[in-house]
């Protein structure tokens, strides 16, 4: 995994993967054979929406860590990124493999998504400020 994570770009994408592959195999066991879910779908979409958030705070974390400057830019380059790759990868397993259809996609699922670029630009933001105001020395 050293190759995908040596530059910016590889850890970029490498975590944006795992945003949208974690949550997925979490949420496998919570489906039966058939596909219906086996506990009641408030509950599993309040899971699914805190292990996602745990798994984009992690990341972001773990991205950030090789960016030196202008943070804010990273974050908005980085939030769009993994937004599109999680839209993509729904849209070939959710709605091309399992058919889901796509407005029930977009309004069950695909408008969730854009808290990860919320997430992520405030996490560079804040980031910045810190950095312009000498936060941490």
């Amino acid at each position: 995994m050293t190759i995908l994570t040596e530059s910016l770009w590889g850890r970029r994408i490498t975590a944006g993967v795992l945003t949208w592959l974690i949550p997925f195999l979490v949420a496998i066991p919570f489906y039966s054979k058939d596909g219906s879910l086996l506990i009641d779908t408030s509950l599993f979409k309040s899971l699914m929406i805190v292990v996602s958030s745990l798994v984009a705070a992690v990341l972001i974390v773990w991205f950030f860590r090789t960016v030196k400057a202008g943070y804010t830019h990273e974050a908005v380059v980085t939030g769009i990124t993994w937004l599109v790759l999680n839209w993509i990868l729904d849209l070939i397993v959710l709605v091309g493999i399992l058919g889901m259809a796509l407005p029930d996609y977009v309004a069950q699922i695909g408008l969730r998504y854009l808290m990860i670029p919320a997430i992520v630009i405030a996490a560079g933001v804040v980031a910045d400020e810190a950095v312009r105001s000498g936060a941490g020395r």
